[in-house]
């Protein structure tokens, strides 16, 4: 179908949109650096439903100002997959008289709809929707459609009632049209799932009956989806492919990565598998690319914050952040890093794996296979005149070692040690052979961190904690007048009571008394009573902090602080 730009210029200019504009918009359309709808889309002074309508009286076609996700077929949603709606700008809508309506932009997307029509097997009306419209609204039909991985499972199950394992066809493992398939479609549904849900994780487990489908939110598991147990093999193998991993080996571990898009998001997913009694156990860890870091949305307090941002700023030394598996220090750490990064230093980090990028920073993956150890690249990295270093881990008194040695020759070094709290940290470098009189002279600052989940603001409820409950997290009946807050679970936040996480932060800021007592041999318990004298906030404290400002509850300090220590006056 022909367009015709004159009378469609002269409609747009007659409803407001200024001639230059206009111009420009068509100009740079027809020289192919963006398509027709995306240059209209960018004249300033005509809202999208001008521009929509204007393309529709010189095309003939009818158009929507906008359409209700409820009121879409999914299942022929279903029928194409996310990219190839997003790459051609067409989303099928719902069937009329025997005709499916198909969303598109502009008159450009028309070709493609040929395709389409074969998929559908359905005569087809295009329909005109703005741009921004249709963009959104095939993000959230899609996650719809994704919505309900039960309803898959449980129609593959209606159609495939032997007991033998149901198995992908060779011809549908992979490609445009693998699209199609019930176990892929049922993945892709998980996927979905677990993003608009938050999730960090997936787990998929074998069982001896059934597989278990969990998702982690906000630090907790949660099963989400019980597939039987004879579609294990299909599901596991198409995680496999998707992973770029060999679906042929099922004895050994394996590591792989999934790139994709969904919801709008580029998202990238860890995948790993392990061997487990009942077949090959999956756990894919969901990361977000693009994703932005800053310190001042790590849920610091305000003293601890100012402290932190001025350490990170000095010229040499080391600091670490402790704290268990994902408890926030990759995040911490990625914040600090995104707030001194600046052309005049030069910025290396050495990580396993490497999470995310960071635009202007030197980033090295260590590789076991070819002995590229955290300790090995250090000494790299000491030649390529870096200014700040951050070593991912130090698990070894050879990377200790080798970071000690980078913060004593004029490197400011950033690094993780798993230990329960920061005084714990010194008790931890010298237990790897570090002497003393070094780990005083070259940590200035410890950083022991968790993740509390965040009460929902919907349905948080103000209540009066009982004597028991003050005296578990060091506060006392009888002068306690302030007020605390508890979940109660609602639609909201599917009735779990929280929604998202922050941050609880112990610093310990190293000083001459810190240095002296380490040196001198005292234990972590005299570091820490030192450093709470000297006015330290401990991890409890900060949570306690947070539940009186009704952030998070006192169930889930006691839940994330069960090992430290109540300091009492």
């Amino acid at each position: 179908m022909g367009i015709r730009r004159e009378p469609l210029q002269e409609i747009l200019i007659r409803r407001g949109a200024d001639p230059g504009r206009v111009t420009e918009a068509i100009a740079t359309a027809e020289k192919g650096r963006v398509g027709f709808a995306e240059g209209l889309a960018r004249i300033e002074g005509v809202n999208n439903e001008i521009l929509v309508s204007s393309i529709a009286q010189v095309t003939g076609l009818p158009w929507l100002p906008e359409v209700k996700i409820d009121d879409i077929d999914v299942e022929l949603v279903r029928t194409i997959n996310l990219g190839h709606a997003q790459k051609n700008g067409v989303l099928p809508l719902w069937k009329r008289d025997g005709v499916v309506e198909v969303a598109i932009a502009s008159p450009e997307a028309l070709p493609a709809l040929d395709d389409l029509r074969v998929l559908i097997g359905h005569p087809i009306q295009p329909v005109l929707l703005p741009q921004s419209v249709l963009i959104e609204t095939i993000n959230s039909a899609f996650e719809r459609a994704a919505e309900d991985a039960d309803a898959v499972i449980n129609q593959m199950d209606d159609e495939n009632n032997d007991e033998d394992d149901f198995t992908l066809p060779e011809d549908l493992v992979g490609g445009d049209s693998a699209d199609q398939a019930p176990i892929i479609r049922y993945v892709n549904s998980v996927l979905h799932g677990a993003i608009k849900e938050r999730a960090s994780d997936i787990h998929i487990e074998p069982f001896e009956k059934d597989l278990s489908v969990r998702f982690r939110i906000d630090g907790v598991l949660f099963e989400r989806y019980s597939p039987p147990r004879k579609f294990q093999a299909s599901i596991i193998s198409r995680v496999k492919i998707m992973a770029g991993l060999n679906i042929a080996e099922k004895r050994i571990p394996q590591d792989g990565r999934i790139r994709t898009r969904m919801a709008g998001r580029d998202i990238d997913i860890r995948v790993s598998t392990l061997p487990v009694r009942h077949g090959e156990r999956v756990v894919m860890r969901i990361l977000e690319r693009g994703s932005v870091f800053s310190l001042g949305s790590v849920g610091m307090a305000e003293k601890t914050l100012k402290d932190f941002r001025k350490l990170i700023r000095l010229p040499h030394g080391i600091i670490l952040v402790s704290g268990p598996t994902g408890s926030g220090k990759t995040t911490t750490l990625y914040s600090a890093l995104s707030e001194i990064n600046s052309p005049d230093k030069n910025i290396l980090t050495i990580e396993d794996p490497v999470e995310y990028e960071l635009r202007g920073i030197g980033q090295t993956q260590v590789n076991k296979k070819i002995d590229l150890s955290f300790a090995r690249v250090i000494r790299a990295h000491l030649r390529q005149d870096p200014d700040i270093i951050l070593v991912g881990e130090t698990r070894d008194k050879e990377t200790a070692e080798n970071a000690i040695q980078a913060s004593l020759t004029g490197h400011l070094v950033f690094s993780t040690i798993h230990t329960n709290d920061a005084a714990t940290a010194f008790t931890r470098l010298v237990d790897m052979g570090i002497e003393p009189f070094l780990v005083a002279s070259s940590l200035v600052a410890i950083l022991a961190q968790r993740l509390v989940r965040r009460l929902c603001p919907h349905c948080k409820e103000v209540y009066q904690p009982t004597s028991e409950e003050l005296r578990d997290v060091g506060l006392d009946p009888a002068t306690f007048r302030d007020q605390l807050w508890r979940a109660v679970g609602c639609g909201e936040c599917k009735n779990k009571g929280y929604a998202g996480r922050t941050g609880i932060y112990e610093l310990l800021v190293v000083d001459d008394d810190i240095r002296h007592t380490v040196t001198s041999g005292g234990d972590a318990g005299m570091v820490k009573k030192k450093a709470v004298a000297k006015n330290m906030l401990t991890l409890r404290d900060d949570g306690l902090r947070k539940a009186l400002a009704g952030e998070t509850s006192l169930d889930e300090i006691l839940r994330v602080t069960q090992e430290d220590a109540i300091v009492l006056d």
